[in-house]
């Protein structure tokens, strides 16, 4: 997935974790930030990436993501993988 586009679906992901009010604050919690945090680093690359590590944590949270947005289920391991940090580790 092109940057640009793995930039939209990490920030369409921010979106629908700070419209979750189950979920939101297991986000803040883990990653020590608060709103305004996000609202500054919603642009970051790397921040993003890091919102679409913790959204691939579970399966059942990347289920009732890709659902609302009409996405398919790869969706956010594709977009994770074209931001910093999100390329595969070759253990060969």
């Amino acid at each position: 997935m092109e940057r640009k586009s793995a930039e939209t679906l990490a920030l369409t992901a921010l979106a629908w974790l700070v419209g979750n009010e189950e979920l939101l604050p297991v986000f803040l919690g883990s990653t020590g930030a608060d709103a305004e945090d996000l609202r500054r680093q919603a642009g970051d690359p790397v921040f993003l990436g890091s919102v679409l590590d913790f959204l691939t944590m579970d399966d059942a949270w990347v289920i009732a993501f890709c659902d609302a947005n009409g996405l398919p289920y790869e969706a956010p391991m594709q977009a994770r993988a074209g931001l910093p940090g999100g390329e595969m580790t070759h253990w060969t």
